[in-house]
């Protein structure tokens, strides 16, 4: 039986967005800042070194732990009871001025993120978990934002001992939506207009550019629904990363796993970037043409993903090469190299592992 409990895959962790999606530019800053000074976001001059404002500065904190680009644990001379940052290795691959993509020109690397931020595996759960309930766990792929608090609700009761209010899971819901949906100007192909919300509008959110959702109310009756419209700007190796890295939850060793569950399970890939069975057939046999450590097996049945090493490290390697192995160039630090230099990242991933988690009762659900 598929386990969907909320508890197991993301933390109880609501309305730190403060109402902001993430805007563009706020990671890459997020994480130049933090490299050199952890402190960044408790420091009194925060507004000053983002040039945000104060509750924009919080929303950056948020979504840069979000993302996984940063981890949050205790100062070293324990000088302040607030916790500050370091980045992870991830951030370090992907916002570097060396890195992948610093400033987020590749449509696959918005797609990267978004798996990231609605993604869970052991040591690194989901700080998202309106997010994840929306894209895993909802039953239906119309909704109002009352429709989805409510989903909300039900799981974060199933799944946490003390959960928030509902208006913080609706303010969620909300910011979901303000993230992913276009405006109707932006659908309609609009420039902006030279006023200062038509700028704000303009920099709100990179992520509309994924059309995951769109707006299909009337006016005075707003409602959202999950697109399920071809990904053309999904990247081959970026679906294949992620169904590797979702196989990596189970196995550290050669394995297979089926394409029903990474395109049906809650938690995978499908879900998470709306994409059904064929999709992921396409994106595997296009990646596994070029290499001899990946296959897709047909049998009767059923058609899994067979991989010939630690899915993971296979994982990486296929995105790496997505970017022109970025890995490979001079002085760009191994994992271990980048956890003795921020020695709280593994030892936050391993207090993460410890945890103890309620157990709640059963709640399955099916996307309509």
């Amino acid at each position: 039986m598929t386990d969907t409990r909320l508890a197991e895959a993301a933390h109880s962790s609501f309305a730190r967005h403060e109402t902001f999606a993430p805007r563009f530019g706020w990671l890459h800053k997020a994480y130049t800042m933090v490299k050199d000074n952890p402190s960044t976001f408790i420091d009194d001059d925060a507004p000053v070194q983002l040039g945000v404002g104060k509750n924009m500065v919080n929303a950056m904190r948020y979504w840069s732990k979000a993302f996984k680009l940063t981890r949050e644990h205790p100062s070293n001379d324990g000088k302040t009871k607030a916790h500050i940052a370091s980045p992870t290795w991830e951030a370090r691959w992907l916002l570097d001025e060396d890195g992948a993509d610093p400033y987020l020109e590749e449509p696959g690397s918005l797609w990267l993120l978004h798996w990231w931020l609605v993604s869970s595996r052991p040591g690194a759960k989901c700080w998202a978990p309106t997010w994840y309930t929306a894209f895993h766990l909802a039953p239906f792929s119309r909704f109002t934002v009352a429709d989805m608090t409510r989903v909300v609700m039900r799981h974060v009761n199933f799944s946490f001992p003390e959960g928030p209010v509902e208006a913080s899971i609706a303010k969620d819901v909300d910011c979901l939506t303000k993230m992913y949906a276009r405006t109707p100007g932006e659908r309609a192909g609009a420039k902006p207009s030279g006023s200062k919300s038509g700028f704000e509008d303009l920099l709100a959110c990179p992520f509309r550019e994924l059309d995951l959702i769109v707006s299909v109310g009337t006016r005075g009756k707003p409602e959202w629904q999950f697109t399920t419209a071809a990904r053309n700007s999904l990247p081959p190796r970026v679906l294949v990363y992620a169904c590797l890295d979702y196989a990596a939850r189970e196995t550290s060793s050669a394995g297979s796993i089926s394409l029903a569950r990474l395109a049906n399970e809650p938690g995978g890939p499908g879900r998470a970037f709306r994409v059904r069975e064929p999709e992921i057939v396409a994106a595997l046999d296009q990646i596994a043409a070029a290499r001899t450590d990946l296959d897709r097996i047909d049998a009767v049945g059923q058609r899994s993903m067979s991989f010939q090493k630690n899915p993971f490290t296979l994982a990486w390697e296929i995105l790496d090469e997505q970017y022109g192995h970025v890995t490979r160039r001079p002085g760009f630090p191994r994992r271990e190299k980048w956890d003795a230099k921020y020695p709280m990242l593994p030892k936050v991933a391993k207090s993460e592992l410890t945890q103890p988690v309620r157990k709640p009762l059963a709640l399955i659900e099916e996307i309509a």
